[in-house]
C-alpha cells in the first residue's frame, strides 16, 4: 500500500521489450534506502516488485497486462518517473489509500497558471470519472491529489509549485498520458452495493429497509 506522497523522481536508464518479456531499470537514490529485492516500489503510480538492485538503481519486471492499463509503455531511456516506497507500519499517512493498481489512463487537456498554482485538466474514461467526486482524492502518476472539478468528460486538480517542482508533473504537458487510480473505498462501496442472491448474503434493498437505513 502506498500514500501517494511522491519520495523522489527517478530516470529510466533501460527498458526491455521483447514481447515476451518487459522490464525496466530505474536510477533512484532515496527508494534504495532499506529496500530489498522483493519489495514493492510504485512507479508512475504502478506498483512494481524490485527484481534486482544495485547502486543507484533498481530493476522491476513489467507484465503485458500493465502495459496495456498504463503509461509504462510510453516510457523510454530518460523518461523521469514518480517513485514512492510502500507505506511503512509506523509512517505517516499524509495522502490516501494508493493500492498501485491503475484503473486506466488519462489525458492532459491543458495546463494553465492560476496564482501560485497549475489548474491541470485531464480528461478520462466515463468508467473512471464514475468513482471521481469534487473535494475527493485521486492518484495521478502515483501523486495523491484532490479533484477540484469533475464533469462528465475530465476532471480537474490545482497543483501547488512544490509538487510540481517534485514530481514528474513538472514535465508534463497537453496531451501527455498520465496514470490514473480511483479512491478504492468508492470501488468497494459500489461492488457491496450491488443485488445479491439470497442464498450469498449481501446487501440488499430488503437488508436496509430491515435495519432502519430505508
Amino acid at each position: 500500500m502506498f500514500t501517494g506522497i511522491v519520495e523522489e523522481v527517478g530516470t529510466v536508464s533501460a527498458v526491455v521489450n521483447t514481447g515476451s518479456s518487459s522490464g525496466v531499470r530505474i536510477n533512484a537514490k532515496t527508494v534504495l534506502e532499506g529496500t530489498k529485492t522483493g519489495d514493492s516500489i510504485a512507479v508512475n503510480g504502478v506498483c512494481l516488485t524490485v527484481t534486482k538492485m544495485g547502486s543507484g538503481w533498481f530493476e522491476a519486471d513489467v507484465m503485458n497486462e500493465t502495459l496495456r492499463r498504463s503509461s509504462l509503455s510510453s516510457l523510454s531511456q530518460g523518461s523521469p518517473v514518480d517513485l514512492e516506497r510502500a507505506m511503512a507500519a509506523g509512517g505517516r499517512f499524509g495522502g490516501h489509500i494508493v493500492s498501485g493498481h491503475i484503473d486506466g489512463t488519462g489525458s492532459i487537456v491543458s495546463m494553465k497558471n492560476d496564482g501560485i498554482a497549475v489548474w491541470i485538466t485531464i480528461a478520462a474514461d466515463s468508467r473512471i470519472l464514475r468513482y471521481i467526486v469534487e473535494k475527493g482524492s485521486v492518484a495521478i502518476d502515483g501523486i495523491s491529489l484532490t479533484v477540484a472539478k469533475v464533469t462528465d468528460k475530465d476532471l480537474c486538480v490545482s497543483v501547488i509549485p512544490h509538487t510540481l517542482k517534485n514530481t514528474v508533473l513538472g514535465f508534463k504537458k497537453a496531451g501527455d498520458t498520465v496514470n490514473l487510480e480511483n479512491d478504492i473505498i468508492g470501488k468497494y462501496v459500489e461492488k457491496l452495493m450491488q443485488p445479491a442472491d439470497n442464498d450469498k448474503g449481501g446487501i440488499t434493498a430488503g437488508f436496509l429497509m430491515e435495519n432502519g437505513f430505508m
